[in-house]
This record gives structure tokens, C-alpha cells and sequence, in this order.
């Protein structure tokens, strides 16, 4: 592996066994994710699938994308991906992201038109996504690879957040 994951590996592991702040656990991941695979927008968005809502609990654009509220689960090939396949989903392109996302245009003014969903599975449990936008094309085949690496560290930051959140 090279040096330059190992060190931000060892950043986001220093931070969750230290700052017990809300966010710190997604903000370590924000920083882990954009150093790995790159993200100019970042966010983190739970599940409850009882009552067919999505959250979002992190944003690195809160003014754009503000960390608040619920929004209706939609049954579409993202679901299929990402809920029943529990597989990353990826659009490469703004046109393919219309496809799926109904914000867009909200994506292509921030300067992004590629996107990587990461589903974060704990117990067997969906619990959400880790969500890394970023310029059209950004996520090659190299990218979507190195995305695996952040599967483990999302569920140790899903985890620390809800134990943090509790203090």
C-alpha cells in the first residue's frame, strides 16, 4: 500500500480515538476519502428503511447541501445497487447522474458531473452511504477500486458518530 493511504489511514484512526465531537468521525472520513479517491463534495447520508426515509448526517456544502431533514427512499438502479446488492454505485457523467438524482443541477453547479456511492453494511444492516462527488470522469476504474478501502473506516465512523452523539 502506499505510503500516502498508510499515513491517512493513520490521520482518520487518530482523530476517531480522539475527538469525540459530533462530527469528527465523518469529518476524518471526509478528509480520508478525498485523499484516497478524491471528493469535492462530500456526504453522509442514513437509512431507515421502516419508514422509507433517507437522512443526510454530514455535508461538507451544508449551505447546498444542509444536514437536515429526511427525504423519501426511491425505488429505482441505484436502489437496486446500493440497497439490495449492497454494491457502489457509480456515474460518471452529470447526464447519467440525472438519471438517478433529481438534484443535478444542484451537483453540476458545484463543479461536479461524477459520483461514488459507498453502501455502509453493519450486522447486515444497511446503515447508509458515504457519498464522494466529484468533476465528470473523476472516478476511474483505479478510483472505484481504492473506494473498498474506505468501507471499513465508514463503518467505524458510522459506529463513533452514534456514540458520539449520545455524549
Amino acid at each position: 500500500m502506499k505510503t500516502e493511504y498508510v499515513a491517512a489511514l493513520a490521520e482518520f484512526d487518530a482523530t476517531i480515538a480522539n475527538d469525540t465531537s459530533a462530527d469528527a468521525p465523518y469529518r476524518a472520513l471526509q478528509t480520508l476519502s478525498r485523499k484516497l479517491i478524491g471528493a469535492k463534495l462530500f456526504t453522509i447520508m442514513t437509512v431507515d428503511m421502516a419508514n422509507e426515509l433517507a437522512r443526510r448526517a454530514y455535508t461538507s456544502h451544508p449551505d447546498e447541501y444542509p444536514a437536515s431533514g429526511t427525504k423519501p427512499i426511491h425505488y429505482d438502479r441505484w436502489f437496486d445497487t446500493v440497497h439490495k446488492a449492497r454494491e457502489t454505485f457509480v456515474a460518471n457523467t452529470i447526464a447519467d447522474i440525472s438519471t438517478v438524482f433529481g438534484d443535478y443541477e444542484t451537483i453540476a453547479a458545484l463543479g461536479c458531473g461524477s459520483v461514488v456511492n459507498i453502501p455502509v453494511v453493519v450486522g447486515g444492516e444497511l446503515l447508509g452511504t458515504v457519498n464522494c462527488l466529484d468533476v465528470e470522469h473523476h472516478y476511474t476504474p483505479e478510483r472505484v477500486a481504492l473506494s473498498k478501502l474506505i468501507e471499513m473506516p465508514a463503518k467505524l465512523a458510522f459506529l463513533a458518530a452514534a456514540r458520539n452523539a449520545v455524549k
